[in-house]
């Protein structure tokens, strides 16, 4: 599991550090000196990234001296704070809690949205069903009113905004959604 998130970090590293590699090139033509900053940003200097982050050109040669002195460029003094920030992955983890206990709250708008079925899958209506009914067709107005399942996706997303509260089960009389709460012959 640790091998596809390290591929994934290098592959963001690279993507950011590519405008870098232009510049390291002309840098190597123009003096020797400057091509040391290529060959410090190819080899390990970023600890947590073991594979080299920037493709250097072959005949540069690395300076070990200058490395072991110190003389990295100015770039990459820049560049290095910004990578731990830049390899986190976007994720929507709990979203409000309580100002007095700390408690998690649940997200009204998901409750008065979506409606949670005891099998984990949520409902909604397709977007746009209140929208400029009047140039709608009484066929799409139909097919808009309809309810669709969400995803695995948003459903997991809509778990963590709401508590244990909202995912109990309920029974209502006359519930039309009764028989749709309990998933047979469906793999989850």
């Amino acid at each position: 599991m640790a091998a596809p998130v390290l591929a994934g970090a290098v592959r963001v590293a690279s993507g950011i550090l590519r405008p870098l590699t232009v510049l390291a090139s002309s840098a190597y033509r123009h003096s020797a000196k400057n091509a040391c900053l290529s060959s410090a940003l190819s080899t390990r200097h970023l600890c947590h990234v073991q594979t080299p982050v920037v493709s250097s050109a072959p005949r540069l040669t690395t300076c070990i001296r200058n490395l072991a002195w110190g003389h990295t460029g100015t770039i990459l003094n820049r560049v290095a704070p910004l990578l731990p920030d830049v390899l986190k992955l976007p994720v929507r983890t709990v979203t409000y809690y309580s100002a007095r206990k700390g408690k998690r709250k649940t997200v009204k708008a998901v409750i008065y949205r979506f409606l949670r079925l005891h099998s984990g899958l949520w409902l909604r209506r397709k977007a746009g069903y209140k929208k400029k009914l009047w140039k709608k067709t009484a066929a799409r107005k139909k097919r808009l009113r309809e309810f669709v399942f969400c995803n695995k996706t948003q459903s997991k997303l809509l778990d963590k905004m709401t508590t244990s509260f909202w995912k109990r089960r309920n029974w209502y009389a006359d519930d039309p959604y009764q028989k749709y709460h309990d998933r047979t012959n469906l793999k989850v």
